[in-house]
């Protein structure tokens, strides 16, 4: 009960902080004296990391890949053994993490596009 209360108090005070730190953070632009002669836009930064950034979700399918086919092997075998609570609560974790790696996916082929059409 106390352990609640101190991370009760702990989150209301980082909202509290975060509040006052968004709404100092809106003071409006300070006016930049300086020129650039290249402006970088976030899209030109995300587009030069695509590759990295391709590297990377490949390599974590394969890690899912594999856990998602032990985690349906200790499914079925949670079904075998009449755990229907269980296995139920196992398929719902696969479809949850096959779903957000659908979104990944679709999310970089976007950006592909995205940054095949800009540059």
């Amino acid at each position: 009960m106390f352990r609640r209360i101190i991370a009760g108090t702990a989150v209301a005070g980082a909202l509290t902080f975060g509040m006052a730190g968004i709404a100092g953070a809106s003071t409006g632009p300070t006016g930049n004296t300086g020129t650039s002669h290249v402006q970088i836009t976030p899209s030109t930064t995300v587009c030069s990391l695509l590759p990295q950034i391709q590297t990377r979700v490949q390599k974590v399918e394969g890690r899912l890949a594999t856990v998602i086919s032990k985690a349906q092997a200790r499914e079925t075998k949670a079904k075998d053994a009449g755990h229907t609570k269980l296995a139920d609560a196992i398929a719902k974790r696969i479809t949850r993490v096959q779903d957000r790696e659908a979104k990944v996916n679709a999310r970089l082929s976007k950006l592909s596009a995205d940054c095949s059409t800009n540059g």
